[in-house]
């Protein structure tokens, strides 16, 4: 299968697992040693405490769900990287981005990165909210 088909279809196949609250099919596509980075500053999640933070959601029929609007890769070797748009109910659109890594004939993600979109005009107000909560 060409490359950025088979990366496609990785990604799109980790929304749908969280979607459809399929643990093993989204953290079958998460390498063992794979980082989830989520929106709050202390997100930083090795695989395994992804799997325990995320078993209750997953206890559902959704965990969660981003549909993805948008996406661009660059593929070099065995590596391949992505920033993409999703939509999302609450949250409007957010952005994910990450590295894959084609292990045997599969794609599995060793990064994700979770953010918010945030327009330049609405900066600063983001960035006093943040001071807000943080103090």
């Amino acid at each position: 299968m060409n490359p950025r088909l088979a990366i496609h279809a990785a990604l799109d196949a980790f929304h749908r697992a969280a979607a459809e609250a399929d643990a093993d099919a989204y953290f079958d596509l998460l390498t063992p040693d794979a980082v989830f980075i989520g929106t709050d500053a202390t997100e930083r999640w090795s695989r395994s405490e992804l799997k325990a933070y995320a078993e209750p959601h997953f206890a559902g029929d959704s965990a969660w769900i981003y549909t993805p609007v948008a996406r661009s890769l660059t593929v070099a070797g065995e590596f391949a990287w992505f920033d993409e748009r999703l939509s999302h109910a609450k949250y409007g659109e957010t952005r994910g981005s990450g590295v894959l890594q084609r292990i045997g004939s599969s794609w599995r993600i060793r990064q994700y990165v979770l953010s918010f979109s945030v327009p330049n005009a609405a900066a600063g107000e983001v960035v006093e909210a943040i001071a807000r909560v943080e103090k």
